[in-house]
């Protein structure tokens, strides 16, 4: 079993923050489980382009209020608390914040940890 608690990962290694966001990494591919979670918060204000080209990932919006944007149909979905939304395609997709949102996301495969964004909006493959 493996428990953890948010408030020991914050300002460590796992604790990765970015111009439009800051998440705190609790489960990784090197716990073994073949997916990872992660609490991020994204910032009011922001827009932010991302397209995860080797990792599925679904977020549950936890607070906050924001918008997701599939830019492959051009639909738009609210995002506020208690909205699911899971990248099932790989899909390329743009979140504008109106307010502070935090998501927990989770990811397949789990990530290594270190990984930022690249220019193309997605994490390197794990």
């Amino acid at each position: 079993m493996i428990v953890r608690n948010i408030k020991d990962y914050i300002d460590t290694e796992c604790h990765k923050r970015a111009q439009n966001w800051d998440s705190v990494r609790l489960l990784l591919k090197r716990d073994g489980m073949g997916f990872g979670f992660h609490i991020t918060t994204m910032y009011a204000g922001t827009i932010t382009e991302m397209q995860y080209l080797h990792h599925l990932e679904c977020v549950y919006c936890l607070s906050g209020e924001a918008t997701v944007k599939n830019l492959a149909t051009g639909e738009t979905f609210d995002l506020v608390p208690g909205v699911m939304y899971a990248l099932n395609e790989h899909d390329r997709h743009v979140v504008s914040c109106i307010s502070d949102i935090k998501i927990a996301c989770t990811f397949s495969p789990g990530l290594q940890g270190d990984e930022t964004h690249g220019a193309d909006g997605a994490y390197p493959a794990s």
